[in-house]
């Protein structure tokens, strides 16, 4: 069996991109630092260790005595308003954590490295959808450290040989998703807020638009991409066609969830108004496949949340710029 390591995969996405690499035949290893992840969520058929992917001598030992063929790193710290506020933990965690992944895969020869980046590399575009062709333009530090990842996968790739497939899915939600993180993923803020009988609560007025994707749409093609050539040094834009509002996003959750809309507005932040991309790009290299409606894949998230009930929202610790700090957070 060829091996697969999954970084981040107690966590949201990995877990179930290790689900599906073990569905396909791999030999499957998990690393995550449970920092934002559960054991819970590894697959029982994987090797799950538990660690962090800024400890250096930990990933040489772990490459070296593994021999991985694949790299997916999806371990990262996903909150883009937040990333201003927590910049040196950022870039801890979302570049300089990276780099070690990459130059272990240099070092002991993986096949291919496949990351996940994010839409936030684009930042606010005038033209929408947004194509791989797109310029991008950060407008956070995690946009920027997701960016800055991505030129140095392409520079490996030219100095080492080291192949790559990039992914920049967006809001993607669903089953496993941490509905206790108050910083981000929204939908798990709403669901959470309605399980504790609380408002649901949107900055600004609610118009923002992003098209809302279900996990089960992006997962498997992370996975199957090692078993495509056309995928190899390629970037794919991943996720839901349709974009809504946000506004249009809490009644359809409360309707999932089965109470009347219930919505406090707070005052706006400083975030790209209208995100949303193509993927015709995704659909000429992996082929047409039917998505998930937007109602479809909440129902399928709410019957989880209800079973599993809420999760409490813990401070974020060390916040390291408190100037413009929005209210809701504190």
């Amino acid at each position: 069996m060829q091996k697969a390591l999954v970084t981040g995969g107690a966590g949201f996405i990995g877990s179930h991109v290790a689900d599906d690499l073990i569905k396909l035949g791999y030999d499957v290893t998990v690393i995550d630092d449970l920092s934002g992840g559960f054991s819970e969520n590894v697959p029982e058929e994987a090797t799950f260790i538990q660690g962090s992917i800024n400890d250096v001598p930990f990933i040489n030992s772990l490459f070296e005595e593994n021999k991985f063929d694949y790299v997916f790193h999806l371990a990262a710290y996903a909150a883009e308003g937040l990333s201003h506020f927590i910049k040196r933990f950022n870039y801890n965690n979302n570049l300089i954590g990276s780099i070690n992944l990459i130059n272990a895969s240099i070092n002991f020869n993986v096949k291919c490295f496949v990351f996940t980046s994010s839409i936030a590399v684009y930042g606010s575009s005038p033209v929408l959808p947004m194509t791989e062709e797109t310029v991008p333009h950060p407008e956070d530090p995690y946009g920027i450290a997701k960016f800055a990842v991505e030129q140095e996968l392409k520079v490996c790739k030219e100095m080492f040989d080291l192949n790559y497939v990039i992914f920049r899915p967006h809001n993607v939600y669903g089953e496993r998703q941490n509905i206790g993180d108050k910083y981000r993923n929204v939908v798990g803020i709403f669901m959470n807020q309605i399980i504790q009988g609380l408002p649901m609560t949107i900055f600004g007025d609610g118009e923002q638009t992003r098209a809302f994707s279900y996990i089960r749409d992006i997962s498997p093609i992370i996975a199957e991409s090692i078993q495509n050539p056309q995928a190899y040094n390629q970037i794919f834009n991943i996720g839901a066609d349709i974009p809504y509002s946000v506004k249009k996003l809490a009644s359809t959750v409360a309707q999932a969830m089965e109470v009347s809309p219930d919505i406090k507005y707070l005052p706006a932040r400083n975030e790209v108004k209208d995100a949303y991309s193509s993927h015709q790009k995704l659909r000429d290299v992996f082929g047409n496949r039917t998505l998930h409606s937007l109602e479809q894949g909440l129902s399928i998230m709410a019957n989880w949340v209800k079973q599993h009930g809420a999760r409490s929202s813990s401070k974020f610790e060390n916040i390291e710029v408190m100037k413009n700090f929005p209210k809701a957070w504190l």
